[in-house]
């Protein structure tokens, strides 16, 4: 009993949620275009269900392929960075600099190199996840401690055997951890070059929904890209799960 509780009790709170929404958008006579209510929402997604789609399809696939990109090369970088001190001294101030730019101010540059359309999106996915992967993946080579690293030495193994044996496994749960972070922000940043400079995808809809104050289609295209990168989260917490089951607490258990 106590596990279908605790498996739920997210549906149970999404419904509260939803229902103290409605409740309050009645009892205080709010208007539509200020804040519509759920119903109006889900009438919204009913009506326009069928450019919601196409327009969805194309968030989905400017998202996966920035966060594709952003996976090989985070995952590349950051076991250079975890390697070689060299490597982590000259590129990782670099790298904090760079992130800490927003990243809405670099969608006119893109568009200026790239022009409007499905690249800057994926760039702008592929500049906001990448980091985080980075860093969990050379964090994670970073807790290879020294004296095991010594022992190691000691039985004759190399720089390199030391990393493929042990700092890449041992990296594998920071690097699934990171993913989670990564798909979220990469769907931001999506939504993001789409609200600025495209003519398709979900943030170009809701854009185009506000002008002509349709705040409920507005929503509408909060709902979908909510539930997209619930799905994609879920879907990277079952690789994580899959792939390191060894490193995950069993708390799981039925007691």
């Amino acid at each position: 009993m106590k596990y279908w509780i605790r498996r739920t009790v997210s549906i149970w709170a999404t419904v509260l949620c939803i229902v103290l929404w409605q409740l309050m958008c009645v009892v205080l006579s709010i208007e539509p275009f200020i804040l519509p209510s759920p119903i109006l929402v889900y009438h919204s997604l009913v009506q326009y269900h069928e450019p919601i789609m196409i327009h969805a399809m194309q968030t989905l696939f400017t998202t996966l392929v920035g966060f594709a990109i952003a996976v090989a090369f985070g995952l590349l970088l950051g076991l250079a960075i975890g390697v070689e001190r060299a490597v982590y001294d000259g590129l990782y101030p670099m790298m904090i600099a760079f992130n800490s730019i927003p990243k809405v101010a670099i969608v006119p540059l893109l568009v200026i190199w790239f022009g409007i359309g499905t690249v800057p999106a994926i760039l702008t996915a592929f500049l906001i996840s990448f980091f985080p992967i980075v860093v969990n993946v050379a964090t994670g080579l970073a807790t290879i401690e020294p004296e095991l690293q010594d022992v190691l030495r000691s039985l004759g193994a190399r720089k390199r055997q030391i990393v493929m044996r042990v700092g890449i496994p041992r990296s594998m749960p920071y690097f699934f951890a990171s993913l989670k972070v990564a798909i979220t922000l990469a769907f931001i940043g999506s939504v993001v070059s789409e609200s600025i400079a495209s003519n398709a995808g979900i943030g170009y809809l809701m854009i185009a929904a506000s002008a002509r104050f349709d705040v409920a289609l507005v929503f509408a295209g909060f709902v979908v890209i909510s539930v997209m990168g619930v799905i994609m989260y879920e879907v990277t917490a079952y690789a994580e799960r899959k792939f390191t089951f060894w490193a995950t607490r069993a708390n799981d258990i039925v007691t």
